[in-house]
């Protein structure tokens, strides 16, 4: 189930007694987090909900807890935080966590503690026997990523819902800026709304204002100016990125990134692959796979190619030398232009 189900499931059917909150989307781990918290009275939860980090706690902690009583309440509420020993993550850590207590627990849970595994990992390892036996019991809350055409909808509905208007080319620039990132999209909506009180009506210049670009959506204009062989757009775009502290080794390093995504989606494009397919295959955000798609249609193999090694030869000079970045850019930019005529 997503976030907004298990809001009406808390709300409406009795509670379950272990979930598991499984996904990379920070404000949907945390809205999930704040509706179970809502369920213990705010004044028991000192005494009957607690949260453990497994990365410096060790389960028996959290375990001891879900299986004690209610202290004057209904619930006990146990938040389990990171539990990296369902993944096939390994940490290099001497916190020793007893997985067969788990196992015993998952037999038999308690019937007034709600345990709840958040889990910010973009899947479980189902090798594991320990997770398939709380795949059994436990309900699982999808927290991973949302699609673009989801987080348009979750962000319309969040401005209507407060009372605000937001024309479409007004959320076009919202999502660019936050490359469709629902976590920075929901975040800016407050500071939005605050910016245009009067109007009740989002502004493109509040939008322009007070969000600001992702690095990788400042290098993908760069990577634009690029392309289109635009020798002083390129520089100048460089040149803002080097004045707002951004280092030189990573700018060249996300470039390097970008020409490689251009590559890879032009490729299993020509080969018949859909967006959708080409984010799972190379595991990219939709959202970038759909950019790429846009851009990679103007241009051949070799021109991405090209721009690719030169930056390549770029990241390696950055590393060994004590070149000037700024020089060593605009002379990739004078012989990809020349290459590229």
């Amino acid at each position: 189930m997503d976030v907004t189900t298990l809001r009406k499931q808390l709300t409406s059917k009795p509670v379950g007694q272990v979930y598991v909150v499984l996904g990379q989307q920070s404000i949907l781990m945390e809205q999930a987090r704040e509706a179970f918290n809502q369920l213990i009275p705010e004044d028991q939860k000192v005494m009957n909900v607690g949260s453990y980090d497994m990365e410096t706690t060790p389960l028996a902690v959290a375990l001891d807890d879900a299986m004690s009583a209610p202290f004057f309440g209904d619930k006990r509420l146990v938040l389990v935080n990171k539990p990296y020993f369902l993944t096939g993550e390994n940490k290099s850590t001497k916190i020793d966590h007893d997985l067969d207590s788990l196992e015993n627990y998952l037999t038999h849970p308690e019937v007034d503690t709600i345990l709840v595994f958040m889990a910010p990992y973009e899947k479980l390892d189902g090798r594991k026997k320990i997770v398939k036996q709380l795949k059994k019991v436990a309900e699982e809350v999808s927290a991973a990523p949302l699609t673009e055409q989801v987080a348009r909808q979750l962000v319309k509905q969040q401005v209507q819902a407060d009372g605000y208007q937001m024309e479409q080319a007004v959320l076009d620039e919202l999502v660019t800026r936050t490359n469709a990132d629902y976590s920075l999209m929901a975040g800016s909506i407050s500071k939005l709304e605050l910016f245009d009180l009067q109007t009740k009506k989002i502004s493109l210049d509040g939008v322009r204002g007070l969000v600001p670009q992702s690095l990788d959506q400042n290098v993908f204009d760069l990577v634009n100016a690029v392309l289109a062989k635009n020798q002083q757009l390129a520089i100048q775009h460089y040149q803002d990125l080097i004045e707002s502290q951004e280092q030189p080794i990573m700018i060249n390093a996300i470039l390097v990134g970008q020409f490689r995504l251009l590559i890879q989606v032009q490729v299993l494009a020509q080969r018949g692959l859909s967006q959708g397919g080409i984010a799972s295959e190379i595991k990219a955000h939709p959202f970038r796979v759909k950019m790429a798609m846009q851009t990679v249609k103007r241009f051949s193999t070799q021109l991405l190619e090209q721009a690719y090694v030169g930056l390549v030869d770029i990241e390696q000079q950055l590393k060994t030398t004590t070149r000037n970045p700024q020089l060593l850019f605009e002379l990739f930019m004078l012989k990809y232009a020349k290459l590229a005529s």
